[in-house]
């Protein structure tokens, strides 16, 4: 298991090294992984066949008010087996990076919503693949079971690299009512208390341009889940697809999508205030062409990232910038995400 870091080489706050290239001015996952494995590695998605409270009526119906989880993992609804899945993936990957390690990403709905035994199955399967050197586990706050938290915590005792990822959105509970959820903070609280306790490593999701939020919406939920701590941060622009309450709300003019320069100068906003220590695991998220409505620029995921590295290059700022810590002055210098 590697252990994050970064590189201590530090300026004053505020005066970053001029550069457009992301990685200079954001703690990636990805340069994270570099620096502890000395290697690319690389998250291979996967669709375990889960399914979720808030659909199958343990919690509601219907899902969240955005949820076509096709838009998160596009390999649809009837999904090969977990070793086959990865060789996909690995073949993909290697083609385009190199990389030869892999964290096998349990993506798809709520990848902790089963018995211990059928998740105890399905994790061993993609650990048992040789270049698989860890796992993360997508799910609901409200999902995470103290023997599912036991479970990763004895993989990652092994040496596994565990990744706990919680989809929070929005730490406001009127929100996450708003877009019917099914939980609440006080949900992740809990979920985030109980993992840390047990030495697991937690990366949190927040979506900008929620229904009824705005930026300082969002700054509020970043700060509540730094005041609870965290290791990994993944940021989203909220997608309109096909199939959803959210695609009907849009069409009938009670939702009007993020502008692209609103999502950047947010997410711009947002990193600034994170500790460099934290790893972004993800600035932006795209849906698939297929599904997606609106915004149309989230389907261009270079493009955005190029705009957000952009944004802080012009600011002159870089993670950290606002949050009162040392600076590094560049957090690798490679240039690829």
């Amino acid at each position: 298991m590697f252990m994050s870091s970064i590189p201590p080489v530090y300026l004053k706050a505020g005066k970053p090294r001029p550069s457009a290239r992301l990685t200079d001015r954001v703690n990636t996952f990805g340069r994270a992984m570099l620096r502890g494995y000395g290697e690319r590695v690389h998250k291979v998605a996967l669709n375990a066949s889960f399914t979720c409270p808030n659909r199958d009526g343990s919690k509601g119906r219907g899902g969240c008010t955005f949820c076509n989880n096709v838009s998160f993992n596009p390999n649809g609804r009837q999904p090969a087996p977990i070793n086959e899945q990865i060789a996909a993936g690995r073949r993909v990957i290697r083609k385009r990076t190199g990389a030869e390690k892999y964290l096998a990403y349990f993506q798809a709905y709520t990848n902790t919503y089963a018995a211990i035994d059928q998740l105890a199955g399905l994790y061993g399967q993609a650990l048992a693949e040789p270049d698989v050197v860890g796992l993360s586990i997508g799910t609901r706050p409200d999902c995470v079971p103290d023997d599912v938290l036991d479970l990763l915590a004895n993989y990652q005792a092994g040496g596994a690299d565990i990744w706990l990822e919680l989809g929070l959105q929005s730490s406001s509970d009127k929100t996450l009512q708003r877009v019917n959820r099914g939980h609440d903070f006080s949900d992740y609280r809990s979920a985030v208390r109980r993992a840390h306790a047990r030495g697991l490593r937690v990366c949190t999701h927040l979506i900008i341009g929620l229904p009824g939020e705005e930026g300082e919406d969002c700054k509020t939920s970043l700060r509540h889940v730094l005041e609870l701590g965290v290791e990994g941060l993944k940021l989203h622009p909220l997608h309109v697809v096909k199939g959803t309450m959210l695609a009907n709300q849009w069409r009938r003019g009670e939702y009007q999508p993020l502008s692209l320069e609103r999502y950047v100068a947010t997410a711009a906003d947002l990193i600034e205030l994170t500790p460099p220590t934290v790893i972004y695991h993800r600035v932006t998220a795209t849906a698939a062409a297929g599904i997606l409505l609106a915004p149309t620029w989230c389907a261009q995921k270079w493009a955005v990232i190029n705009r957000i590295s952009a944004e802080l290059q012009q600011r002159n700022t870089c993670q950290g910038s606002g949050a009162g810590d040392r600076i590094p002055r560049k957090f690798m210098s490679e240039s690829n995400v």
